[in-house]
C-alpha cells in the first residue's frame, strides 16, 4: 500500500528504496525490531489472561505475529494455538519456540491461516484478537472473522477483542512525526496521517538513517473503529458483549463476547 509520505521518501532514495506493507515478508526484520516483549508479559497479555476463565481449555490467538502475546500467555501456563498468515512472521515465531523450554514449546501449536477464513479441527475455550489487529480489517473482512470465531468456540467459550479507545484517537493530531529506537538500537521514524472523513490513519515507518541500504519503507492503513460500532457488529454476528473493560493503561478497551446461544453459560 502506498502513502503520500512513502512516495516522497522513495523518490528521494532511488534504487535503495523498498516499499512493503508492515506485515509483509520484506518488513519482517523491521517488525521484529520494533515489537518489544517484556519478560513478565506485556500489559495486554496480562489483561487477556485475567479474562481467561480457569479450566476453560486451550486459547486460540489470531494474527499472532512473531509471538508478542503468545509467549507471555505460554509462560502463564496456557495452551495456545498461534494463528498467523505471514510466513516470515511464522518463521520468526517458530525460531523463538525452538529456543524456548520444552514445556513451553509443547503447549504451542502454530498454524498458518487467514484470520478472516480459517478452519481448524478443534474448538477453543477462548479466542482472542490482540490490540492493533481488528483495525487492519475493513468492513468486508470483519464478518468472516466473526463467523470463523463462532465456529471455533467451545460451548460457553469467550471471544476477547481489544481495540483502541476512540477518545485516544480523537485526541491525536491529524498528522504527526515520531522517532524511536528498535531493540537493535537502530533508529526509526514514523509518520502518521489521519483522514477523519474516511475513518482511517495511514502509517509510514522508515529508517532514521537516510543512507540505509536497503531503505525499507513500511506502510499500513488502520481503520478508526468506535466501540459502539464493534459492539453492533458483534451483536449482528450473533454474539452478546458481556463485559467492557478499560485496562489500567487506558489506550485500549477489551470486549468480552459469547455466542448468543451460549450467553447463559
Amino acid at each position: 500500500m502506498r502513502t503520500v509520505h512513502a512516495d516522497v521518501l522513495l523518490a528521494s532514495v532511488g534504487e535503495r528504496g523498498v516499499l512493503c506493507d508492515f506485515y509483509d515478508e520484506d518488513a519482517a526484520g523491521t517488525y521484529q525490531d520494533l515489537m518489544r516483549e517484556e519478560e513478565d508479559g506485556t500489559p495486554e497479555a496480562r489483561e487477556f489472561a485475567a479474562h481467561i476463565r480457569p479450566a476453560s481449555g486451550p486459547v486460540l490467538e489470531l494474527a499472532a505475529g512473531t509471538g508478542r502475546l503468545t509467549f507471555p500467555l505460554l509462560n502463564l501456563g496456557f495452551e495456545v494455538t498461534a494463528l498467523e498468515l505471514s510466513a516470515a512472521m511464522l518463521d520468526t515465531l517458530r525460531g523463538r519456540l525452538a529456543d524456548a523450554p520444552a514445556d513451553v514449546r509443547d503447549r504451542c501449536t502454530v498454524v498458518q491461516a487467514d484470520m478472516t477464513a480459517f478452519a481448524l479441527a478443534k474448538r477453543f475455550g477462548t479466542v482472542l484478537v490482540s490490540p492493533g489487529t481488528i483495525d487492519l480489517l475493513d468492513e468486508a473482512d470483519r464478518p468472516g472473522l466473526y463467523a470463523s470465531v463462532r465456529e471455533h468456540l467451545a460451548p460457553g467459550g469467550r471471544f476477547l477483542l481489544s481495540l483502541a479507545q476512540s477518545d485516544a484517537v480523537k485526541s491525536e493530531s491529524l498528522e504527526r512525526h515520531q522517532q524511536f529506537p528498535g531493540k537493535s538500537g537502530r533508529l526509526y521514524k514514523m509518520h502518521v496521517k489521519a483522514f477523519p472523513a474516511e475513518k482511517i490513519r495511514e502509517v509510514t515507518i522508515y529508517p532514521a538513517d537516510e543512507t540505509a541500504d536497503p531503505f525499507v519503507v513500511c506502510t499500513s492503513r488502520i481503520r478508526i473503529l468506535k466501540v459502539d460500532q464493534m459492539v453492533a457488529e458483534l451483536e449482528e454476528a450473533g454474539f452478546d458483549v458481556i463485559t467492557r473493560t478499560l485496562p489500567a493503561f487506558k489506550e485500549m478497551l477489551l470486549l468480552e463476547a459469547t455466542p448468543r446461544s451460549d450467553s447463559s453459560s
